[in-house]
């Protein structure tokens, strides 16, 4: 039996979110940021979707999106693969990406679309990583320098000043929307110092390219250090069961 189709949205509104493998990492450093955005661009042009939010977060995406022709799984297969195949021959990898299909929530009136925005651009707050503002990877910035590629009217009929719309994002975050996951009792942040600092690396997912020997060694140091299975899962890349063996 083939794949349901996608569930549509009366006002052509959907909430995607893309998630990385086991939730490892997908962008390693600015040009690969740089590199998704130009491909999410490209094929939105390609298939007539506008993009009315995004924020790039080091493990999955959010974004906003307007389509009124159904073009989105498209559009989506398109991107994934073409990030998928750069990311891998960059950093010299094999295997899926993406965790399965996109997540995919339609928005059907616009105080849930205002909602759906402002919880976008605020997850790097949520995270803990700093304020919507100050995050470099997300659409935050296109109100007061407009991008040809955003859909932003229905934004600028909501809010007519700069200070109108800094104090919307800046309320308190909204948390009944589409999540990618449930926050856990440790702090990411503080994980991936710890790989970093006792296996002497840049990125945790530099612990797939070890030999099994060396790898399983610094499997076994993150165990010890009070990572759980499922943290160095997310942070490394390296399935459950070899952690597990490790």
């Amino acid at each position: 039996m083939g794949r349901r189709l996608r569930q549509g949205s009366r006002t052509g509104y959907l909430h995607l979110i893309l998630r990385g493998n086991n939730k490892q990492i997908l962008f390693e450093e600015a040009d690969d940021y740089r590199f998704f955005l130009s491909r999410l661009g490209k094929y939105c042009r390609e298939e007539t979707i506008r993009i009315s939010a995004y924020c790039l977060m080091e493990n999955h995406v959010h974004l906003l999106v307007n389509d009124r022709e159904n073009n989105t799984s498209a559009m989506m297969k398109k991107l994934s693969v073409s990030y998928a195949k750069y990311y891998n021959l960059k950093y010299e990898r094999i295997g899926h990406l993406f965790q399965g299909r996109y997540l995919c929530e339609p928005v059907e009136d616009e105080a849930y679309l205002l909602t759906v925005f402002r919880y976008i651009l605020n997850n790097p707050r949520k995270a803990g990583i700093c304020s919507a503002s100050q995050y470099r990877w997300s659409s935050y910035r296109a109100f007061f320098r407009p991008e040809t590629s955003l859909d932003l009217g229905f934004i600028r009929d909501r809010f007519r000043t700069d200070q109108e719309y800094r104090d919307y994002i800046d309320a308190s975050a909204d948390g009944n929307c589409l999540e990618y996951e449930k926050p856990g009792p440790h702090s990411d942040a503080r994980a991936q110092e710890t790989i970093k600092e006792r296996l002497d690396i840049c990125s945790g997912t530099e612990v797939q390219a070890m030999k099994q020997q060396e790898r399983n060694s610094a499997l076994r140091i993150l165990k010890n250090e009070g990572l759980s299975i499922r943290q160095i899962e997310r942070l490394t890349g390296v399935s459950r069961n070899i952690i597990q063996r490790a």
